[in-house]
């Protein structure tokens, strides 16, 4: 049977075959992506090592889940379904695309396992995908030059937005869709007019309405017209190949990669360098992250993949409060930094060093590790790790702000950053009144429990965390708990040291509490402190399980092993602060929320911004000996969301968020308003 009309493959332009545009195009625009991509891998040559290929079917949940499932992007609304059906028709349409260069070659070409019925049903679904499609694109470019959410907006000091290079994309999206569905169109509207067989286009999608557009038009038209349109695809589509590695649309190419590679243990810091055991730390001539090349691969692959969509610092508290720290421009400029000195064309350029030359200072240490980036991060990028290997650089390098030298000298003298003596750390316990109460064991004076009490520095020495201290002691005594205390024999967990930076002192704390449990005899560990948890849960290895004091009170609660009195009343409207070393990095949000709810009379509520968006204190990594630069603490920010929630108690269960809260409380002039509780204080008061 007589074709409609004449296929690229076998057409002619001023007697030249057109056939050999349809090799030329896709040879010359293959090797120019291939240049290309080889000069973007550079970097990661000379990367450190990274391992990234372990737990294979987890890692295979995880790509489906947050790169093909688009998992994370719904979270912020609009944007989220925008880029679900881009991505979606993206998808389906890649079929289509790849067919349409081979069929530039052999017009009969049909890609494998799309004959059939099967090759309908997806002509039909393709229809509709690049309608849907070019929607997204209408909208998508609508809200970059029309409404320009703040997230997108770039700081003088960091050159332009990206607007034009978003919209130019947008562009050639549409120019890939519009030309291929004319292409279409125009043989369904010829074979209409010569009465032969045409393809079923899906009503209303975009090539059935160019086709019935063209009804019209004459044959002679429709040919030019099929022609023209494909090349326009093909050269449209090579070209956009070779776009996306120069800029943020890199991600379209990198992403698949970067989730597969995702980090898949929250809460864990990355050894100082992969491949040397903790033993082995002495043997290296320098710690840290010091230039660009001192990244792992898997860190570059993040700088490649960030989409410069803002949702970091949009949700990132150091940004929040005007400290000098962006989450999205730690990826942009040290992406930028990748293509000056890796060019695509000459020599590549002399290392420099980052803090200086990209980053500064107080940009590094601004960061209280909270986690709230890479939740947010579609992408899965990566920051905590790399703020922690700059840190340990600059600490490499002597480079430590100021107020910070002194608790780091007092940890390494003292074992806590307050440099109090070590028979102190429990004279919590040796309290008259509280004697009359509860009795603790001592480990440091020959006592066995098969629980011990994990109390860690801020709770033994801080005059008001100390009562938190107390109160779990007491809750621990009612559960009828058979529990001690390490005394002196227990060194700060190191928690912050480690994401401080000061790898070599976290070794030291960790090998010496390490050694002094396991002498304890204790059969699990039990901490009021979040970070405490984390740090003996994912940075020591080969302890008794470990437990936050909110599992052991919902575990007793639940057994019967404590009863709790109904709530007070007066007015009282609570709600619950996530500390982010126990929700984001550890999960945990369910369990203390029961625990509140399991005392009769309680009225809760929650802020706007809590369980895996909870905004943090301020208090991680070392930030309550540190005085940085900044508008507004965060903690004044926090206690404004729980009023505006209509709470007038806040409850944490965290004693760096409890010395925050109750600062931001004074600070904010709320005191007689507002109060902050630890969730073991609340419970201790309702036995």
């Amino acid at each position: 049977m007589e074709p409609a009309l004449i296929s690229p493959a076998k057409a002619s332009l001023l007697g030249i075959p057109t056939v050999i545009f349809s090799v030329l195009i896709p040879v010359i625009g293959v090797a120019l992506f291939t240049y290309i991509m080889a000069k973007r891998v550079a970097p990661l040559a000379f990367a450190n090592p990274d391992f990234r290929f372990n737990r294979i079917r987890e890692r295979a949940y995880r790509l489906l889940k947050y790169w093909l499932a688009q998992w994370k992007h719904p979270r912020y609304r609009t944007a989220g379904i925008v880029h679900i059906m881009l991505f979606a028709g993206f998808i389906i349409l890649s079929v289509r695309s790849a067919s349409l260069v081979i069929i530039g070659i052999s017009e009969d070409f049909v890609m494998p396992g799309f004959g059939g019925s099967l090759g309908h049903i997806y002509n039909i679904l393709k229809d509709y995908a690049a309608t849907v499609v070019l929607v997204a694109c209408v909208i998508a470019a609508y809200r970059r030059i029309v409404v320009k959410p703040k997230r997108y907006a770039v700081p003088e000091k960091y050159g332009k937005d990206h607007t034009s290079e978003a919209v130019f994309v947008l562009c050639m999206i549409c120019g890939l869709i519009i030309s291929e569905s004319l292409f279409e169109a125009s043989l369904a509207a010829a074979a209409v007019q010569k009465g032969v067989h045409a393809e079923c286009l899906a009503p209303l999608s975009l090539a059935w309405i160019f086709r019935v557009s063209l009804s019209p038009v004459s044959l002679k038209t429709l040919q030019v017209l099929h022609v023209v349109c494909y090349y326009i695809h093909d050269l449209i589509f090579f070209s956009f190949l070779c776009f996306l590695p120069l800029g943020k649309h890199f991600h379209v190419i990198t992403s698949i990669f970067n989730v597969w590679f995702m980090k898949l243990d929250k809460g864990t810091v990355k050894p100082v360098k992969w491949g040397v055991e903790d033993d082995q730390l002495d043997d290296l001539e320098s710690f840290g992250v010091k230039k660009f090349e001192d990244f792992t691969w898997k860190h570059m692959l993040d700088f490649y993949s960030c989409a410069d969509c803002g949702r970091c610092s949009d949700q990132c508290p150091a940004n929040a409060v005007g400290r000098p720290l962006s989450p999205r421009f730690i990826t942009i400029k040290a992406r930028d930094y990748a293509f000056s000195h890796y060019p695509l064309k000459g020599n590549f350029k002399a290392e420099e060093p980052l803090i200086g030359g990209i980053y500064t200072e107080d940009e590094i240490w601004s960061c209280t590790t909270c986690g709230a980036c890479e939740e947010e991060c579609p992408l899965t990028i990566e920051y905590i790790d790399k703020m922690v290997d700059i840190r340990r650089g600059m600490v490499d390098e002597g480079n430590v702000p100021q107020s910070l030298q002194k608790p780091l000298s007092a940890l390494e003298k003292r074992g806590n950053p307050w440099g109090k003596m070590e028979k102190k750390r429990s004279a919590w316990a040796a309290d008259k009144e509280f004697k009359k109460e509860c009795s603790v064991k001592l480990v440091e004076k020959g006592d066995t429990a098969e629980t011990l009490f994990f109390v860690d520095s801020i709770s033994s020495y801080d005059d008001r965390i100390q009562e938190i201290t107390k109160s779990a002691a007491k809750v621990l005594t009612a559960a009828g708990t058979d529990f001690a205390v390490l005394g002196k024999l227990e060194k700060d967990s190191g928690h912050e040291v480690r994401r401080f930076g000061e790898e070599m002192l976290f070794q030291t704390l960790k090998e010496e509490n390490t050694e002094n449990i396991k002498e304890s005899g204790a059969k699990r560990i039990v901490t009021a402190d979040p970070h405490t948890y984390n740090a003996l849960k994912k940075d020591y290895k080969n302890l008794p399980p470990v437990y936050h004091i909110s599992e052991y009170i919902a575990e007793a609660v639940k057994s019967g092993k404590i009863s709790l009195k109904s709530g007070d009343g007066n007015g009282k409207v609570y709600t619950y602060h996530d500390p982010c070393y126990l929700g984001r990095h550890n999960g945990m949000y369910d369990i203390p929320r029961d625990v509140l709810d399991a005392i009769p009379g309680m009225k809760r509520v929650e802020m706007t911004k809590s369980r895996d968006r909870s905004f943090c204190c301020g208090g991680g990594g070392l930030m309550l000996f540190y005085e940085p630069v900044e508008e507004q603490r965060m903690g004044q920010l926090r206690v404004e969301m729980a009023k505006e929630a209509g709470a007038n108690v806040i409850v944490t269960t965290c004693p760096f968020c409890m010395v925050n809260m109750e600062d931001a409380i004074k600070t904010s002039g709320l005191e007689g308003e507002m109060e902050a509780i630890d969730l073991v204080e609340l419970i201790q008061r309702h036995l």
